[in-house]
């Protein structure tokens, strides 16, 4: 109960060194591949699932678009194998740190606003002015776009960060709940542990499903410059 509640949000470190790289470059590691012809059935599944979100996700995009396709895949594959390594015991999850997700969402967000300012640069500048716009609100106007596109990284990576970081405090005070009730009164526990159990299937859900919300917003933004 003396544990501070944000430890398992501070990076880890080995021998002074920082370890969030070598925890960074694991998730890919787990993901199965073959070289065989007739695949087992785990790793056909794995393809199953990626053929249809990327089938999703690339269905409003042209042929330009659809070259980010491995990329956007790698990332939402990414996000949510390292979403689902937090919630095991004394592990660290990356995408709880604010650095780690803008470092994620300002390169990719750029590459779509170059891109889209490169091939259709009237179409790009279409959206700081909407049309039949007053003549009077036209600089408050291009102002309140302007910002409300550089902000977009930052509600990628506050978003994602909110959503995971707050799933992990509220089963860190729930399993401590339990654990200190355990010795004072037992069918109070086991009600406090059932809910301990819906909150973490809740929560790999929230994993799965935040990794394709942050991919399907960097999409949108793709459609939009492309």
């Amino acid at each position: 109960m003396n544990e501070n509640l944000f430890a398992s949000f501070i990076a880890p470190t080995i021998l002074g060194l920082p370890a969030a790289v070598l925890i960074i470059l694991f998730p890919p590691l787990l993901i199965p591949t073959s070289k065989y012809l007739i695949n087992n059935r785990l790793i056909t599944t794995q393809q199953w699932l990626i053929k249809l979100t990327s089938k999703q996700m690339m269905t409003m995009h042209n042929t330009k678009g659809r070259t980010w396709s491995l990329m956007l895949m790698s990332l939402i594959i990414f996000i949510a194998t390292t979403n689902l390594l937090g919630l095991l015991p004394h592990s660290f999850t990356p995408t709880t740190q604010l650095s780690m997700n803008l470092a994620m969402a300002i390169p990719l967000w750029a590459g779509a606003v170059i891109m889209g300012f490169r091939s259709k640069v009237k179409n790009a500048l279409a959206h700081f002015l909407p049309q039949g716009t007053p003549t009077p609100l036209i600089p408050m106007l291009v102002i309140i776009e302007t910002i409300s596109l550089l902000i977009q990284p930052m509600a990628l990576a506050v978003r994602l960060t909110a959503n995971i970081t707050a799933g992990h405090l509220l089963m860190h005070l729930i399993g401590s709940a339990t654990l200190a009730m355990s010795t004072i009164n037992l069918p109070s526990t086991l009600i406090i542990f059932t809910i301990l159990t819906l909150l973490t299937i809740l929560e790999i859900a929230v994993a799965l499903i935040q990794a394709y919300v942050f991919t399907l917003l960097v999409s949108l933004y793709l459609h939009d410059n492309t």
